[in-house]
């Protein structure tokens, strides 16, 4: 499945981003949460009421802001407004976002991410968890409140995934989550690096490996040099952050925001006619992702109608792939 991550300012902007991502034929609309914007979550749950089969996740919900038991709440209403259409999507960010921000020391966030991961999934999955970590705490029970918890409670079907940069936030994946959603990393890691990584802590945990998600820039554009040109910001960006920057240099780019920011750029960004973004696209599920977060960049003018295009290239592709909207 071929989704989409399209952002926006405003969540009236959003929801119509929704609605018309659904009537286009995309199967999948992905948003990120965190800091001074719409709540996604909130967003989803208001998009849910007026569409009817597009699925919605986060990508990603940052950890540091909510206790696990409050997130777990936010995905039981989720599950019961949209069934089987909600998938929460959990990261601990990196420090220059949420240290200022939410006042926290910003430290072992996989270890954070992994008490995060178990306390949802057993509340969710088994109804019930008890726990004492670093950072969480807390005793819960699915339905519990001041009267006693009602009778048969039954699991809260919601797939919990996590993001993933660097081997161990893979292979922690593996071990936990019901996926691993990327961002910003060349389909080659993710093919040689990430999907073995995925697939040892899944056995070693003894369970089925879980899908990798794989965040794909994609542009409608031919002019591969407006598109560098375009990239070059975000991509460096990204290079100087200290997670990221090892994730580039696991990829094989020593100087992401320097010398090989241009190598870098080629690894990321899939561009040019609609047919060459198709076939890339169907080469990276053929290649073993198990989804993808299509990401456009926009050059021109006319947003809404180059987003409007993406919806139609996305919805033909998992046609071409035999996905149902």
């Amino acid at each position: 499945m071929i989704g989409v991550y399209i952002p926006g300012f405003t969540a009236t902007q959003l929801i119509e981003s929704i609605k018309r991502a659904e009537a286009h034929g995309v199967p999948a609309f992905w948003l990120t949460s965190g800091g001074p914007l719409p709540d996604v979550i909130t967003v989803f749950a208001a998009a849910s009421m007026v569409t009817q089969r597009i699925k919605l996740g986060t990508s990603i919900t940052q950890t540091w802001p909510r206790h696990p038991v409050a997130i777990a709440s936010q995905c039981i209403a989720m599950e019961q407004i949209a069934p089987g259409r909600f998938r929460i999507g959990l990261g601990p960010s990196h420090a220059p976002a949420v240290e200022g921000m939410y006042g926290v020391e910003y430290k072992k966030p996989l270890l954070n991410l992994r008490e995060y991961l178990f306390t949802i999934q057993s509340l969710l999955k088994k109804g019930e968890v008890s726990f004492s970590g670093t950072y969480v705490k807390t005793q819960a029970r699915l339905g519990a409140g001041p009267g006693g918890p009602p009778p048969n409670v039954q699991p809260i079907n919601v797939p919990v995934m996590a993001s993933a940069l660097r081997p161990a936030s893979f292979r922690l994946c593996g071990e936990l989550a019901d996926g691993a959603i990327s961002w910003v990393c060349p389909w080659d890691y993710l093919r040689d690096v990430a999907l073995p990584a995925l697939r040892e802590g899944a056995e070693k945990a003894g369970r089925p490996v879980p899908p990798l998600v794989a965040h794909t820039t994609i542009c409608l554009d031919e002019d591969r040099a407006k598109v560098h040109e375009a990239a070059r910001q975000q991509v460096g960006r990204y290079g100087m952050l200290t997670n990221y920057a090892g994730m580039f240099k696991w990829a094989g780019f020593d100087d992401p925001a320097g010398a090989d920011q241009d190598r870098v750029i080629e690894a990321l960004v899939v561009s040019g006619p609609d047919r060459v973004i198709i076939e890339r696209l169907a080469q990276i599920i053929g290649e073993g992702a198990g989804e993808i977060i299509a990401h456009p960049m926009i050059l021109g003018e006319d947003r809404q109608g180059e987003t409007d295009r993406v919806f139609d290239l996305v919805a033909k592709a998992n046609k071409e792939a035999g996905v149902k909207a």
